[in-house]
């Protein structure tokens, strides 16, 4: 089978290139005062070129840091909350999806911190991780972001287990979703989440600050909440917000400052680049400016693994901020320190943070083979190779590796060498922080599963009603119609290398084409399985599921357990059931959930119909790539969340029209707006009715 993508995208703009909104911002060496306001705005705070320019260039942006506290009358109040003071030090912050599958177990149904954490060494270990919850499921029904939260089995014991590893939690707010079931006011529901959950931080998803109010609300109900805002936040707002992402940072050649954190060394950035393959110029820019990357590899269900160099990199740099951080927040920091000659020639630049006869060189390579630089400081004083675990001799050199970082530290005639020093070394010398060539990515293909056959008799009546679509035997070719969306569709990620994914990239209809061969012919259910159906299944069989979790919610159960629908709706599709509750009931039908392209190929046929209320349909659709599961829904459903594209599609669609479920677990699955219908394999040669002509005398498609 084959899957093309199809149509022109007319692109006005080159998506792999950076917007002017997110290059570098040029920093004039004779700043007017109109000048030093208008660097209010920047992301990057541009570097020079030449070295010479250098020093005029760092006292600009201290004289910029001066007036822009003075303009803003900056209070760090919000820096000196003593349950928020973990934000400055969070260096790696991970977003996860609440059902990846290293920290949700599909076959268990149940959370897996644990294996989660495992698989965070190879970068060093986390500080931080943003539970990330409803997009891009958010509008399969009426469930609001704070129900995709508190409907979740056991979160608070998550989070519990994840602090207890250590971490900090964040929870993630969609101020968007304005069109689901509305409950209080967003500020009362953020407050009481975060209360209950015992979370950390919220993560402020599109929003670049949140209200004064929020932010007043969000403390009051658990003070030393500290907020990450998207993207470029005012200067005027990093007084409270504690933490920004640093998303979509292009720099300049020479590696520049990041603005927010010049302006409150203490205010956290987590530089990210979400749909790129190499994260060497981010992880160079964090190094350079002592701030923390978000790790993001599944992108809203996407795999944009990190490779082996990039997560050596990051292990590299943690490994070293951690135990140095107290230089890197008060020590004083000098941009583009002047290095020995040839190491600017050599593409190597560096920062440099001192207290107290104590020095840390953070030195970065542009280049894009390894090289060697003279050690960074005074001959006379101790100079050691953190990350080589040696002390470097005078006139010695320190190995950079191709696009990567090294570590000087720099102890002056009589200055004390850090308590960490040696722990440090020790662990530099065992290996541990051995940079890795290897850059290739990471692929991983998405699998059709194969479900095992549900463990229920078959009923005396078992096979295809007549009236079902028979879909023959042979070649076919289809094509599907889907809204591109940041889950991509089968295989890959939708937007490799690219900045920032903007209209006709996002959110546009796009085209697949899909063909195959069918060696025996298939029989699609005309409608789709109602309450009525299932309830005699439930009776006949006493099926229940491993995780009962809003299963069939919808009706009730007496005294003795059995299930009936609401009244008057014995009729209605079938719904609050999930992929293993609908294979459940068409095995003992004798047959199977029809695949996404079997379901759209009947959908052509004679007799086809849709029940009402419209549900989307599932199909026997699951993929899973080791990190993500998904699966194809089809048909549309009455149901539509008005008011953002950031919602799963609602509403009637086409029968070529296919969505892609991210499946979250837990019982979440089930939905009010999903149902499903049946498909039966027949014999190749099935008996013909002499009538009309047809296996079995049913519909002719």
């Amino acid at each position: 089978m084959t899957a093309r993508p199809g149509g022109d995208l007319g692109l006005a703009f080159d998506p792999l290139v950076p917007r002017p909104v997110d290059r570098p911002t040029p920093v004039p060496l004779d700043p007017t005062p109109e000048d030093l306001v208008a660097l209010d705005r920047a992301k990057v705070l541009a570097a020079p070129d030449d070295p010479a320019d250098r020093p005029a260039w760092r006292a600009v942006l201290a004289r910029w840091r001066e007036d822009a506290r003075r303009r803003h009358a900056h209070d760090d109040a919000a820096y000196r909350r003593p349950g928020a003071a973990w934000a400055a030090r969070c260096h790696a912050v991970a977003q996860v999806w609440l059902w990846d599958e290293l920290l949700h177990d599909a076959a268990t149904g149940r959370f897996t911190p644990e294996r989660f954490l495992a698989d965070a060494d190879r970068f060093g270990g986390l500080d931080a991780v943003v539970l990330w919850h409803a997009y891009p499921v958010i509008g399969l029904d009426e469930r609001n972001q704070w129900d995709w939260y508190r409907d979740v089995p056991g979160l608070r014991g998550l989070v519990d287990d994840l602090r207890g590893a250590g971490l900090h939690v964040f929870v993630d707010y969609n101020p968007w979703d304005v069109g689901t079931r509305r409950g209080g006011p967003d500020a009362e529901e953020l407050a009481a989440l975060v209360a209950d959950l015992g979370a950390d931080g919220v993560f402020l998803d599109t929003l670049k600050k949140a209200d004064p109010d929020l932010v007043a609300r969000l403390e009051a109900a658990r003070p030393g909440l500290v907020l990450e805002g998207e993207s470029t936040l005012p200067v005027e707002r990093v007084a409270d917000h504690a933490l920004s992402w640093a998303q979509l940072f292009a720099d300049s050649p020479v590696p520049g400052v990041l603005r927010a954190h010049l302006y409150e060394r203490r205010h956290m950035q987590h530089h990210v680049r979400r749909w790129h393959r190499d994260h060497a110029e981010e992880l160079r820019s964090a190094w350079l400016n002592g701030v923390g990357v978000m790790v993001w590899e599944v992108v809203f269900g996407v795999w944009v693994g990190w490779s082996a160099r990039d997560a050596a990199t990051l292990r590299r740099v943690l490994a070293v901020q951690r135990v140095a951080d107290d230089l890197l927040l008060d020590g004083d920091w000098t941009p583009l320190a002047g290095l020995p000659e040839g190491a600017d020639a050599a593409g190597v630049h560096a920062s440099a943070f001192a207290a107290d006869g104590v020095t840390l060189w953070a030195l970065a390579s542009t280049a894009g083979q390894d090289v060697d630089v003279a050690a960074p400081g005074a001959d006379r004083s101790r100079r050691v190779d953190l990350l080589g675990g040696a002390d470097l001799a005078p006139g010695g050199t320190v190995p950079v590796p191709a696009g990567g970082v090294a570590a000087v530290l720099e102890l002056a005639p009589g200055a004390a060498a850090p308590a960490w020093l040696p722990a440090l070394l020790e662990r530099a010398r065992s290996g541990a922080l051995a940079p890795d060539p290897d850059a290739s990515f990471p692929h991983r293909l998405a699998r059709r599963v194969v479900p095992a056959p549900p463990d229920v008799p078959r009923a005396p009546d078992a096979g295809p009603p007549p009236d079902a679509v028979v879909l023959p035997a042979g070649d076919w070719v289809l094509t599907v119609r889907y809204r591109a969306r940041e889950t991509g569709t089968y295989q890959g990620a939708p937007y490799v290398d690219e900045w920032k994914p903007l209209p006709p990239r996002l959110h546009d209809a796009r085209t697949l084409q899909r063909d195959g061969h069918r060696a025996e012919p298939v029989a699609v259910a005309s409608a789709e399985v109602t309450n009525a159906e299932y309830a005699a299944f439930l009776a006949a069989t006493g099926y229940r599921p491993r995780t009962d979790h809003r299963f069939l919610a919808h009706g009730t159960r007496d005294a003795a357990g059995a299930w009936s629908p609401p009244p008057g709706q014995e009729d209605a599709p079938v719904v609050l059931v999930d992929l293993d509750d609908a294979r459940a009931y068409a095995a003992w039908r004798g047959g199977r959930l029809p695949t996404e392209d079997e379901w759209q190929l009947a959908a052509a046929g004679r007799g086809w119909r849709r029940r009402e209320p419209l549900v989307r349909n599932l199909t026997e659709s699951e993929h899973t790539d080791g990190r993500t599961r998904f699966a194809m829904l089809k048909g549309g459903c009455a149901y539509r969340a008005q008011g953002s594209d950031w919602y799963l599609e609602g509403g009637p669609q086409a029968p070529e029209v296919t969505v892609k479920l991210l499946v979250p677990g837990m019982g979440l699955a089930r939905s009010t707006a999903v149902g499903f219908r049946c498909a039966w394999d027949l014999p190749a040669d099935p008996p013909v009715d002499p009538r009309s002509g047809l296996p079995g005398g049913r519909a002719r498609p």
